[in-house]
């Protein structure tokens, strides 16, 4: 039953955080000091599990450039998701064979949260100097394709967080513009990771060692919750900055370094 527990909360850290710009990664792995370390592919397909709620709340979005990909406005939005994608497909590979992991302590993660909440700052500060663009370049593209690699590189980032004010920055003004454009990135690209991590384990030969059912309710629990905040998050972005969320991460970022032992 305990195990039951820590399972669930973690699967409602992950579906509360994946798409806060916060970091969901950074969360599990804090929360994970205290309620158990779990493998590389629960905390992977737990992801997942948030991201099965984009589509769920995207489907009709999907749909439409599914059916009518002959349109030359649903090929073009395609074809930028599909380059986004493929930059991040490249990055992560790369990192995975420099061998870069995730970090044992609480140290690097703080001090990502901190950072992140002062780049939130500037993305801001600079967004409120521009007019509201909600067009997708080949540019926004191209840097949320690059914020993704240095979000899984730099747990504690956010992907969300490094996806969105990448694409901020990049000329997508407009809050819910950049918050679709990354939460529609993030499908292929979780569910991708989600298998690559899978194949490894079997390739290893752990797979019979993997708490599938653990993995399962985590998955299930993360959709839920996710579902609920992405649904709050698109209705906050409509006429809200983000920078209480950057309060956030250096708030937490600082009692992290002032008072958990790394």
């Amino acid at each position: 039953m305990e195990n039951l527990i820590q399972v669930i909360l973690l699967g409602i850290i992950e579906g509360i955080t994946e798409f806060l710009p916060i970091s969901s990664t950074g969360h599990l792995l804090i929360a994970q000091h205290w309620l158990g370390r779990r493998s590389d592919l629960f905390n992977v397909a737990i992801q997942a599990g948030a991201i099965l709620a984009v589509v769920v709340i995207y489907w009709r979005r999907l749909w439409d450039m599914a059916l009518h990909l002959s349109r030359p406005d649903n090929r073009d939005y395609l074809f930028k998701l599909a380059t986004a994608f493929l930059i991040t497909v490249v990055g992560g590979l790369v990192a995975k064979k420099m061998g870069l992991k995730l970090p044992e302590t609480i140290a690097p993660i703080a001090i990502a949260l901190i950072v992140g909440g002062f780049v939130i700052f500037a993305v801001e500060a600079y967004a409120a100097r521009q007019p509201d663009r909600d067009t997708l370049t080949w540019r926004v593209a191209f840097w949320v394709g690059i914020g993704q690699i240095v979000a899984a590189v730099f747990p504690g980032t956010s992907r969300s967080a490094a996806t969105i004010f990448a694409a901020m920055l990049a000329g997508m003004t407009s809050r819910a513009a950049a918050a679709e454009f990354s939460f529609l990135v993030g499908i292929p690209t979780m569910f991708a990771a989600t298998v690559y991590e899978a194949y490894d384990l079997y390739q290893s030969g752990q797979m019979a060692q993997e708490h599938w059912s653990d993995l399962a309710v985590g998955f299930v629990v993360s959709c839920i919750v996710a579902f609920i905040a992405v649904k709050w998050l698109l209705h906050y972005v409509q006429s809200h900055r983000f920078t209480p969320f950057a309060w956030y991460r250096i708030v937490f970022g600082a009692l992290l370094l002032a008072f958990i032992p790394n």
